[in-house]
């Protein structure tokens, strides 16, 4: 496609040289000489003349006369689109001399077989046509010149992938008053020096060359199709260069079949990691969920929210939403009643605290759900780690309240969503985690005939609040600087959706006990994402090294009960399951008697409010917890200044 071009005549105008623009400036003054005679005679005789001796030394006395005028009146140095009133009274004066000379000869001395009234009229029509014809000029070229001067201050934009997606996405770009669309980039040698829509196809090698020659500074991916391996083999070739880049959907999600600007999103991880989704296995989704009552707690967090978008697409009969969060039960209920439309899927939002032991049991009782998802939890490191007391109640009780409660409601299924930061833990979130899962575990044990009590541990998903994705994004955007806690931390990360939809599929695999364990891939360097996101953001990290970087990048510490590296297993030896992304991990378990005893301890430690207590209770019953730092609970500890705490990076 084009850009809108009012007309290619004047658009090839304007783009001729100085010496051209001139020579043709003269050209026409000569004809308008020519036409100013002609008409003249016309009036004066009132026929129309062949313009032949001795007419033509009246049309030879106005050209000899005018041009050398105009020229040095400095007529045609003057830019014609912004010829304004100081330009029109210049031509006043070049006219009015050029006048007096043209009468004086043709009307007071005279010029056989011309028409003494010719020296009058046709100095009075050559200024009127001179006149209109930089006036046409002004209004023709002025208000194109200027929108050609702010597109090319637009950013140049090229599109990545010359097929259907990316010709849909050049049709809306020309019609953008945000983007300048320079041509298509594409991998098909026979695609590549070829026209598409009226741009030039180049091939991938020429990026570095375009960026400087014809001004690039954005590329938009619109290969929607392609392998997550192969996009990210991509976006590594473009690392380096000063290129903003951002990217089209999967082509799944342009259901509309329309690729539109609206639809361009900054990269996100999945696009770096090059993680290749799996199928899911519809027997699986669908076991615990279709035409039975389901129950999420947490139903409004990241995690949960996600669980109750998916669950409603596998139509259980009815679906309890479960939040303490007033705006969050409102966001998500009001969310999937427009998801639904006239859906048959009962929906009923219910305000609750899973610690609460009597509104858990009216709402399990009332509802009998034969599945319930437990994604209710603290899940903030430094935050639990400086409200240790809410912390383990809300992680630990909540879960303990909740399974019991279902345990009496008769709940089939009982799904425990749980964290990486539960194996071998730092901080007081990850050893109350692995302390609500070794509840489970206990209840299994006694209970496991009338309930499947199941977990599943998995690392960071991506847009979840307080995600370290959208935190470096912001920061970007911001000019900088991006906070790094260290620079060889690591984390692994899964979308949200991809996590939901395991889980999902993990607790229909349950058999009582289970510790589930999703497949995250490789752990990122959180470094080497800081630093590929501000290259493909089209600038560059500013160091010693690189003094002309846009964007620096600070190391601010470990936060309280942080760690470098974070693990999915405690033990070895995890155990294949049905699908390839989903394994079970051989953990051990604490004896139920023996559990409920330490929980009566615990009950009493965090009653007294005795945090260094109850990190030693966790340390006798959390295998592997080696706290790191000394107590920094607000209620136990000097808060650190404001200022510090201020610029510290969000949980990741």
């Amino acid at each position: 496609m084009n850009e809108p071009k009012p007309d290619n005549a004047a658009t090839a105008l304007l783009h001729l040289p100085r010496l051209a623009k001139r020579t043709l400036a003269i050209t026409v003054d000569v004809v308008l000489c020519v036409l100013a005679v002609w008409i003249a005679l016309y009036l004066r005789l009132e026929v129309w003349l062949r313009l032949e001796p001795p007419y033509l030394w009246a049309v030879l006395g106005s050209v000899l006369i005018a041009i050398p005028l105009f020229v040095r009146f400095g007529l045609y140095r003057a830019i014609f689109r912004y010829a304004g009133w100081n330009a029109t009274l210049t031509l006043g004066q070049a006219m009015a001399l050029y006048g007096l000379v043209y009468a004086t000869v043709f009307t007071m001395i005279s010029v056989p077989g011309i028409p003494r009234s010719v020296g009058i009229i046709q100095p009075l029509l050559l200024f009127m046509f001179v006149a209109l014809s930089r006036l046409l000029v002004r209004v023709w070229l002025g208000g194109l010149y200027r929108n050609l001067l702010a597109r090319r201050g637009l950013p140049g934009v090229l599109i990545y992938g010359a097929g259907n997606a990316g010709r849909q996405l050049a049709a809306a770009l020309v019609r953008s008053p945000e983007h300048r669309l320079l041509g298509f980039i594409d991998d098909d040698p026979a695609l590549q020096g070829n026209s598409l829509d009226g741009r030039t196809v180049y091939a991938p090698q020429r990026l570095p060359e375009l960026v400087k020659s014809i001004g690039a500074s954005d590329v938009l991916l619109a290969l929607p199709s392609a392998s997550q391996q192969r996009r990210r083999a991509i976006l590594d070739s473009l690392r380096g260069l000063p290129l903003h880049v951002r990217t089209l959907p999967a082509v799944a999600d342009l259901a509309s079949g329309k690729a539109d600007l609206s639809d361009l999103r900054e990269l996100d991880i999945e696009d770096l990691l090059g993680r290749e989704p799996v199928a899911p296995e519809p027997a699986l989704l669908q076991r615990l969920i279709h035409d039975r009552v389901v129950a999420v707690t947490g139903a409004g967090g990241s995690i949960g929210s996600e669980l109750c978008r998916q669950i409603v697409d596998l139509h259980p009969r009815t679906l309890l939403l479960i939040d303490q969060s007033e705006y969050a039960l409102y966001a998500i209920h009001h969310e999937l009643q427009r998801r639904l439309g006239h859906d048959a899927v009962e929906i009923v939002p219910l305000l609750a605290s899973v610690q609460d032991e009597a509104r858990m049991a009216q709402i399990l009782g009332a509802w009998n759900p034969h599945t319930l998802y437990h994604a209710a939890a603290y899940k903030h490191v430094p935050l639990v780690e400086h409200n240790a007391v809410q912390g383990l109640r809300n992680n630990v009780w909540g879960t303990w309240v909740t399974a019991r409660a279902a345990l009496a409601a008769g709940v089939r299924h009982f799904v425990l969503i749980s964290t990486d930061k539960a194996v071998r833990p730092t901080n007081i979130m990850g050893a109350s985690k692995r302390l609500a899962e070794l509840v489970l575990q206990a209840l299994a044990e006694r209970h496991g005939d009338r309930t499947r009590f199941s977990m599943v541990r998995f690392g960071n998903v991506l847009g979840s609040s307080g995600s370290v994705v959208p935190l470096f994004r912001e920061q970007i955007a911001n000019g900088g600087p991006v906070t790094v806690t260290h620079p060889d931390i690591t984390r692994f990360f899964m979308t949200i959706p991809e996590a939901a939809q395991l889980v999902i599929q993990a607790g229909a695999l349950a058999e009582g006990g289970d510790v589930f364990v999703l497949d995250m891939g490789e752990p990122v360097r959180i470094m080497d994402l800081a630093v590929r996101m501000i290259e493909l953001s089209g600038l560059q990290v500013k160091s010693a090294g690189q003094p002309w970087g846009q964007i620096e990048i600070h190391v601010t510490g470990l936060r309280p009960g942080e760690k470098l590296y974070e693990e999915l297993l405690i033990g070895d030896n995890p155990q294949a399951t049905n699908h390839p992304r989903i394994w079970r991990a051989r953990e051990a378990r604490i004896e139920h008697d023996t559990l409920m005893d330490l929980l009566a301890r615990f009950d009493q430690t965090l009653l007294a409010n005795d945090v260094p207590g109850l990190r030693t209770l966790l340390q006798r019953t959390v295998q592997g917890y080696q706290p790191t730092g000394g107590v920094v609970d607000w209620l136990h500890s000097t808060p650190e200044p404001p200022d510090t705490a201020a610029t510290r990076p969000a949980s990741i």
